[in-house]
């Protein structure tokens, strides 16, 4: 956008949402990044201005706060979010949303379906995972165009992260929810490459003294409520240096928010042995008790132990609150030993029996040991570089091997939990006699993906370095064989792909003239697949089968394709067409061997197919 006056980054975060900003010049350079801080409800009627946003939504009872307690500067909102929304929900839990971008990426499910908070009393008009996120945007909006009317926020250039592990379907919805209030102008950045780009702008051009052809760089990202894990690697291409995203993992649900119940349980039990027995409110409060005391513990070295009030609904406060402490001994044993143990590259992660009924909610991560994540991270991904000349490996590597470690999110603020994963890798490499990996140093975890998120709009306009990533998976649609009726047994399914691994936004992948039979006129269900391991397949390549973990069915779009003037279950020859448009969402498109229709399918899951 040439009229922009700034480049904006929105970290759209699962625990915090933060924003940061930087003027263009007339060569379309932007100037150093700043935060822009946040107003926001921190108590009734009460509004202060703070780096970050949290990620919490609280849906109060008509009764509960007056208006005049609940207005911002631009407007009253239905409901509260920020940090006086998380301070309500420690009391009120099930009036409290978190987490909705987990919520958003969870396939399983109609994420524009009015589910959360999910033990809402009925009393509660219940919210979307989409609905949720499109509020912070909103209210990250209305902060901006209140301080900036000179230069509204709908005319900037806008940059949201997202994970690199977010399906196409998480992605659409994220940008639907910008466009929806008036952000049409938004791209999206994987948080991974933006936690890069904050480096590199940080470095003031240092980091090419850091790193060399050769590197594979490791961006560990632990936050809140989700660890994700991608590699990059350093090649040289015309004698200048070039980044490329060579891997992305699964989206873990397993973070600081784990970490923080863990302690608390722990807690739970110290105070169940003195003969106190907690209420599940109370349970809540001290796991944000026990969040405070972790971070205080490890900013803080020389204290040993921090007190922990759980407070009370008696009518004396006070004398009815619980005290308890936690020590530095505790946090150690629970946090760095239970989510970072010693283990050998090639532990497999655990996955334990489930049982037949279980509740609605996330499909967190069954294993709370994120080195064993890290493990089966590098070791799937062993052959992720092997097109690139300047990355070799031994012949008896058994992972790729990173020789850097870029660490992003709050939990890294801790340095004895980042020093547990260096330990780990550091031993993995010895074992295979390869040299220990390097820190990389200079970003802040809270802010640089929204930093970096910002410096990219100068990038998009030419100046800087840029990271080549294109799509994180390879794609494939699901095309069903022809065989004779067999009784049990359904048609099996080949994969087909249609989009490979890197593919850039803003192309059309190049598919062989393959005639497919098109079911028109009746109710279809479309099967799509990914996979972040098959790097070198190519737009065509058929799979007839699979090893396990290898592809994972993405959620299937149903449609009624419109017959036009053929017949309803009409087979038509198609060919295939696929692209990658601007905002990295996935189209397919299937076009008549004898006609000029044009059927369309995307990953948008809003029920619409053309």
């Amino acid at each position: 956008m040439s009229e922009a006056k700034f480049t904006v980054g929105i970290d759209l975060g699962t625990t915090h949402c933060v924003m940061s900003y930087a003027e263009v010049n007339t060569d379309g350079e932007s100037g150093p990044q700043q935060l822009f801080t946040i107003p926001q409800l921190i108590g009734p009627g009460q509004i202060e201005e703070r780096d970050a946003l949290p990620s919490f939504a609280y849906l109060p009872h008509a009764s509960e706060l007056p208006e005049n307690q609940r207005q911002l500067p631009w407007g009253t909102p239905e409901y509260i979010a920020g940090e006086f929304a998380r301070e309500l929900g420690t009391k009120t839990p099930d009036r409290l949303v978190n987490s909705a971008k987990s919520w958003l990426s969870h396939g399983e499910l109609d994420r524009r379906a009015p589910l959360l908070p999910l033990e809402a009393p009925e009393d509660i008009t219940k919210l979307s995972p989409y609905e949720v996120s499109r509020h912070y945007l909103q209210h990250l909006l209305h902060a901006w165009n209140q301080r900036h009317p000179e230069a509204p926020l709908e005319q900037q250039q806008l940059t949201i992260t997202i994970p690199a592990s977010f399906d196409p379907s998480a992605r659409e919805l994220t940008v639907l929810a910008a466009q929806e209030i008036g952000l049409h102008q938004a791209i999206l950045l994987e948080e991974p490459q933006a936690a890069l780009y904050s480096w590199i702008s940080g470095s003031s051009g240092d980091w090419r003294k850091q790193v060399s052809p050769g590197d594979v760089i490791l961006v560990v990202d632990l936050g809140g409520g989700t660890t994700d894990l991608s590699l990059i690697a350093i090649t040289e291409k015309d004698g200048e240096l070039a980044l490329t995203r060579v891997a992305v993992g699964d989206h873990l649900l397993l973070g600081g928010d784990n970490m923080d119940l863990a302690l608390a349980h722990t807690l739970r039990q110290k105070l169940a042995q003195q003969g106190t027995q907690l209420q599940p409110w109370q349970f809540l409060a001290l796991a944000h008790g026990c969040r405070q005391a972790k971070e205080t513990l490890f900013s803080q070295l020389e204290l040993d132990e921090v007190p922990i009030v759980v407070p009370s609904r008696g009518s004396s406060l006070i004398a009815g609150s619980l005290r308890t402490e936690l020590t530095r001994t505790e946090v150690e044993a629970i946090l760095v030993d239970g989510f970072f143990p010693h283990v050998p590259v090639d532990a497999p992660v655990v996955q334990r029996a489930r049982s037949a009924l279980t509740r609605k909610s996330l499909p967190y991560a069954q294993d709370a040991a994120i080195t064993r994540h890290l493990a089966s991270f590098l070791s799937k991904q062993l052959h992720a570089a092997d097109e690139l000349s300047d990355i070799q490996l031994p012949e008896n590597a058994r992972f790729l091997h990173p020789t850097a470690v870029l660490f992003n999110g709050g939990v890294v603020k801790a340095s004895p939990l980042t020093n547990r994963i260096i330990d780990v890798l550091n031993q993995w490499l010895s074992d295979e006699d390869a040299p220990p990996v390097k820190r990389l140093q200079g970003n802040n975890p809270d802010h640089a993906v929204a930093h970096g998120a910002a410096y990219y709009g100068s990038v998009r306009n030419g100046c800087g370095v840029r990271i080549r990533g294109g799509t994180a998976c390879s794609y494939y649609v699901g095309i069903e064989s022809a065989m004779p009726a067999v009784p049990g047994m359904e048609a099996p399914i080949e994969a087909f792909c249609i989009a490979p691994f890197g593919m850039e936004e803003g192309s059309d992948a190049s598919l062989p003239s393959q005639e497919f039979g098109l079911v028109v006129g009746q109710p279809v269900r479309f099967r799509f697949f990914s996979s972040t391991i098959r790097h070198s397949d190519l737009p065509g390549t058929v799979l007839s089968f699979w090893n396990e973990g290898e592809l994972e069915e993405l959620p299937a779009i149903e449609a009624t394709l419109p017959a036009t003037d053929r017949t309803a279950g009409d087979i038509v020859p198609v060919l295939l067409q696929a692209s990658i448009n601007a905002l990295g969402t996935l189209e397919l498109a299937a076009l008549p061997v004898d006609g000029s229709e044009r059927w369309q399918v995307a990953f948008d899951t809003r029920g619409e197919t053309s």
